[in-house]
């Protein structure tokens, strides 16, 4: 199924009006995160002890949380390395940490490192929502195309079918899984492929986006299976500003994703380009469309409402990781310390400190049932 626009009719205008999104800062001071659906935290025990945290502080968040968790069990101290994400499951590999904060997921080699250390795979807890238009809070993916295109919304299977190749399998964890691959068939390479009309139906879609990076990890997971075969047309860029544009680039920054969206896909009637919002505010020319996550399903606009309600089906996950061997209880210690990030206090503190979205009711009460 395929969404278009071909004029300003009733569904359009709607569909435009949709597209209107909160920033950040407006919705918290709103309070449209309805955190009255979250209970407050209650200790099930006293704990105490050392908690040893190596990663990624999340932003300030994980300060905000060792503050209010000591309050209530004084006797808890923290030791944290946090020089990064791409320390936080190599740090649970040697033993050096027992929470591990992570802006993402895992990558192949870090899950198969843990996996042979210990025989099973990490523990992943959810604690918060990436970001919508906040730079560098693990922002989620928004499609754009030129903004003389009719199109307005995908599922991720077409995402799949323009930006990835056939494959043989794809990969789930570290096991290369028959049943994710696909065959050429399904390749989506014009624009008449997705029901566009007259002078689009036979023109090749330009595809843009990511160089590899986080962000290209977490759209191979959710949209090509963790395949890396791509349209052989497609242009990588890296984050303008970012400490991956190269020296000899810095200046103009031509292999920026703001040139990528301002200087190209603006001025590409045939280019659809994903990316993180930050990228691309104040760019003109482009237009965001919605996603449905399967077939029949309700196309979502990018905003920080369906972001922070996770409707949206390219929102990234906050993770803190634990070493927790299969039919093992969890450490009191951090087993308390997860559920004050889970409760609503813990979540009123992603709120304050403005840069993640904080956990619905529902994604809370899914994790601290893992807790058990």
């Amino acid at each position: 199924m395929i969404r278009t626009s071909t004029g300003p009719g009733p569904r359009a205008l709607a569909f435009v009006a949709a597209l209107v999104v909160v920033p950040s800062s407006q919705a918290q001071a709103q309070g449209d995160f309805r955190l009255d659906g979250l209970p407050r935290y209650q200790s099930e025990q006293p704990v105490s002890g050392t908690i040893r945290n190596f990663g990624f502080g999340l932003g300030g968040v994980l300060a905000l949380w060792e503050e209010g968790f000591r309050k209530l069990h004084p006797d808890v101290r923290f030791t944290d390395h946090l020089p990064t994400s791409d320390a936080a499951i190599p740090a649970l590999v040697t033993g050096v940490a027992d929470l591990a904060p992570d802006g993402g997921e895992a990558t192949l080699t870090e899950t198969l490192s843990f996996f042979e250390t210990y025989g099973y795979h990490p523990t992943d807890i959810t604690v918060a929502t990436g970001a919508f238009d906040v730079q560098g809070r693990s922002n989620g993916i928004v499609v754009f195309v030129n903004a003389a295109n009719p199109l307005t919304g995908l599922t991720l299977q077409q995402l799949d079918g323009i930006f990835g190749a056939e494959r043989s399998a794809g990969m789930r964890g570290f096991k290369w899984t028959p049943s994710d691959g696909r065959g050429a068939q399904e390749n989506i390479r014009t624009w008449g492929q997705l029901g566009l009309k007259g002078e689009w139906a036979d023109k090749p879609i330009q595809t843009y986006g990511h160089a590899p990076s986080g962000t290209t990890r977490f759209f191979q997971w959710k949209v090509m299976k963790n395949g890396d075969k791509w349209n052989p047309n497609y242009r990588e860029y890296v984050e303008s500003g970012s400490k991956m544009i190269a020296d000899e680039d810095r200046a103009e920054q031509r292999m920026g994703l703001q040139h990528m969206l301002r200087d190209e896909l603006a001025h590409d009637r045939y280019g659809i380009a994903w990316t993180v919002m930050p990228q691309a505010q104040g760019v003109s020319g482009i237009k965001p469309i919605a996603l449905a996550a399967r077939d029949g399903g309700r196309y979502v606009a990018a905003s920080t409402a369906s972001f922070q309600d996770r409707s949206y089906p390219l929102v990234r996950n906050i993770y803190i990781y634990v070493n927790r061997a299969p039919g093992r209880p969890l450490d009191p210690r951090l087993k308390e310390f997860l559920r004050y990030a889970l409760s609503r206090d813990g979540q009123e503190a992603v709120v304050r400190n403005g840069g993640y979205l904080p956990l619905t009711r529902q994604a809370a009460r899914e994790q601290l049932a893992r807790l058990e």
